[in-house]
């Protein structure tokens, strides 16, 4: 988990608010949640992960994929290209009679906001256009308290410049942050709480903009609740496991993305 401090500081507040509203007991347990979560070791982003790949046989139609947003779009949590959500998403677009050859790409920056993404389409615009962009964010804005509405209007402006740009866009909303084991409850639950409105947010301003949306949170959070081996070591960031389901849950819509940016070549 990235920016660590801030997130003591921020769920501290909100200990402090429950203090407040009279419930002692429940503010001390919260602060000392908070202090545990920021004390312990989280999984690093791994250099040698490819930020660039092609996959797929030679000759398939080309989809150009770039991916946008947090520690999900490196993959954080793994240790091999094949086990990111980014590579396991780029082989399953290459299977069957009509696969195509990936040209995968990230511009993800670990421990991204919203509020990043404006560098990130940049980026992700130099050079050849890409046909789809997958854009994973979400996490930080909700452990962060970010206001969902602002955090949304930033998504959504992201959303918007690709469009623009003539980039399908799908949106990977906030996961299921009540799943995470690197903090017990009651902390657990408000980081749940928080992450389902941001998603809430990140949806109408994604779809506002003309972006297809994937609700990570609904579609695969009940398998991360029910199954540890999603998450990698620090049972924060999801394994080689968790980023499957996660690749699962987006394909149909980058699919129907491809298919729709292939009409436009």
């Amino acid at each position: 988990m990235t920016e660590r401090s801030e997130f003591v500081a921020r769920w501290g507040r909100a200990a402090a608010l429950s203090l407040v509203a009279g419930t002692v007991g429940g503010a001390a347990v919260l602060a000392g949640q908070a202090i545990a979560a920021r004390n312990r070791q989280y999984a690093q982003p791994e250099l040698g992960l490819a930020l660039r790949a092609t996959v797929g046989r030679p000759g398939a139609p080309a989809l150009r994929l770039v991916l946008l947003g947090d520690s999900s779009a490196l993959g954080v949590g793994v240790t091999s290209f094949e086990e990111t959500v980014g590579g396991q998403l780029a082989h399953l677009l290459t299977e069957g009679p009509t696969g195509r050859r990936v040209h995968l790409s990230s511009v993800g920056v670990s421990g991204s906001r919203s509020t990043d993404l404006a560098t990130q389409v940049a980026r992700a615009l130099l050079g050849e256009r890409p046909d789809v962009a997958v854009i994973l964010i979400g996490a930080n804005d909700a452990t962060g308290l970010a206001r969902p509405a602002d955090a949304a209007a930033y998504l959504g402006s992201a959303v918007r410049r690709l469009r623009e740009a003539h980039v399908e866009v799908v949106v990977g909303t906030c996961p299921d942050l009540g799943a995470v084991r690197a903090v017990a409850a009651p902390l657990r639950q408000l980081l749940g709480w928080s992450g389902r409105r941001v998603a809430r947010a990140q949806t109408a301003a994604v779809l506002d903009a003309g972006g297809t949306v994937v609700d990570l949170g609904t579609e695969t959070g009940p398998v991360f609740r029910a199954d540890a081996g999603t998450l990698c070591h620090d049972g924060y960031h999801p394994s080689a496991d968790g980023y499957r389901v996660w690749a699962h849950a987006l394909l149909p819509a980058v699919e129907a993305a491809a298919t729709v940016a292939s009409r436009h070549h």
